[in-house]
């Protein structure tokens, strides 16, 4: 069974730092771009970083770049989305995905509609929060 199970969402307080880890089962993550989206409340969900299967490349929504960081530990099949210098606009669920056919990373901050993942997590929430 195909599978993608976020991890690592919680209460943070404005500042702080939180690790979102994205784990697959059934698949090798290598062979697929990765992409972490948000959708906070009363919005539509977006893209907010990538890394790319073919170079690991990465690219992120102009609202995280410089706090947001993703990376991929391949023994653990995993990826991680490390957040930073948090605030409360970040609070959100946050949502990994995965597409095979997506060689580079795209533009940020759009809809999933427009980049057409094959795989979906369910989700974690992070808040952000005094």
């Amino acid at each position: 069974q195909l599978q993608l199970v976020e991890s690592g969402g919680g209460l943070v307080q404005p500042g702080g730092s939180l690790r979102l880890s994205c784990a697959a089962s059934g698949f090798t993550l290598d062979d697929y771009s990765i992409m972490w989206f948000r959708q906070a409340p009363g919005k539509e969900r977006e893209g907010v970083s990538c890394m790319s299967s073919s170079d690991g490349s990465t690219n992120y929504a102009d609202a995280v770049k410089g706090r947001f960081t993703i990376s991929r530990d391949k023994a653990k099949n995993t990826v991680y989305l490390q957040m930073n210098s948090l605030k409360p606009e970040d609070t959100a669920v946050y949502y990994c995905a995965a597409d095979s056919g997506m060689l580079v990373c795209p533009v940020m901050g759009l809809s999933p509609d427009y980049y057409g993942m094959d795989y979906w997590g369910k989700g974690t929430l992070v808040t952000v929060s005094l």
